[in-house]
């Protein structure tokens, strides 16, 4: 199987206890199957306190649930985990041994990144100088998938493409994001309907979530800024990058390019509007793409609000301003 990574992925070390913003706080985890058929078998008092803290969420799945100050029941007063120490880290559900990465899987090829919902992961990206990617080869075997073929390398291709676009230092970032949603208005008719309607949510309204984890992101929305200033465009530059990256080959399965390329351009405004530097774009990831309910109600504006349809993004760029 081929690896693909950032070129900067083996930079993250988990700084653990020291971490200004824990991922064992603010939303629960997933305690998945075979975790779950590790710790049927513990006795004692690790396995006591393992199924009292066992629930279920909306959409039944098994979670560890959460104490009153929102912090895992395993997090301890030195912020470190007390199910990792008592059963080792291979023990702990995989969302705890995989953050904050994430893994992509197509057939023959795996992609793996950081994500910026991790504040050490999200320094790293903010400040890298150049977003690229390395390659290694494994013997783990392809995973089976029913992926259209064509498709999955037409838009692999295309996401090379795309990527130049975002990195190309010839021309602002303004012109490069422009460039990108024409781009992707382009590619999108080529492949499948798409039609913007459905949702007239006011354009600021779309960042506050029902879900919220951490209350410093409601304060950023609401001093936020109506100005499109991009202060740092390099690392405005690899947020672009990181969202393409992520979720622009998961087009292959919807058909949906264009909102893949709408929530590129949308990422790289985020330190426009609620703040420069790393921290905001960590809070904005850690609220939204971490959280099941806020994350499908923006897939859902992106895809059909008006108010982030491509031209009205083209005329944000544009004016240098969100007037609507």
């Amino acid at each position: 199987m081929i690896v693909r990574t950032p070129t900067f992925y083996k930079e993250f070390s988990c700084i653990a206890g020291a971490c200004p913003d824990s991922c064992c706080q603010g939303w629960e985890v997933d305690a998945d199957e075979m975790s779950l058929q590790y710790y049927n078998t513990l006795t004692g008092d690790i396995g006591k306190r393992i199924s009292s803290v066992l629930d279920s969420d909306e959409y039944s799945n098994t979670v560890f649930r959460l104490s009153e100050n929102k912090r895992c029941p395993f997090l301890n007063s030195e912020n470190l985990c007390d199910l990792h120490i008592a059963v080792g880290q291979e023990h702990t559900p995989y969302t705890c041994r995989t953050f904050p990465r994430f893994i992509n899987d197509f057939g023959a090829t795996r992609e793996i990144g950081l994500s910026f919902s991790c504040p050490v992961a999200s320094e790293i990206i903010w400040n890298t100088n150049d977003f690229d990617f390395c390659e290694e080869v494994n013997g783990d075997p392809p995973v089976l998938n029913d992926i259209d073929a064509k498709l999955y390398f037409k838009l692999a291709n295309a996401r090379k493409e795309a990527i130049k676009i975002v990195k190309s230092d010839e021309t602002s970032l303004t012109e490069r994001l422009s460039r990108l949603l024409d781009f992707g208005i382009a590619l999108q008719s080529d492949i499948h309907k798409y039609k913007e309607q459905g949702s007239v949510t006011p354009f600021f309204d779309v960042f506050r979530n029902p879900e919220l984890i951490n209350p410093e992101w409601e304060e950023k929305v609401k001093n936020r800024s109506d100005k499109v200033l991009f202060i740092n465009q390099k690392s405005c530059e690899n947020i672009a990058v990181y969202f393409l990256f992520r979720y622009f080959l998961m087009a292959v399965y919807d058909k949906d390019i264009l909102s893949k390329i709408k929530m590129a351009v949308i990422g790289a405004l985020i330190p426009s509007m609620f703040g420069n530097d790393a921290w905001t774009v960590h809070l904005w990831s850690k609220e939204t793409e971490h959280s099941d309910v806020n994350m499908e109600r923006y897939k859902f504006e992106i895809r059909h609000n008006i108010n982030l349809s491509a031209q009205k993004l083209k005329e944000l760029l544009s004016a240098g301003a969100i007037k609507y």
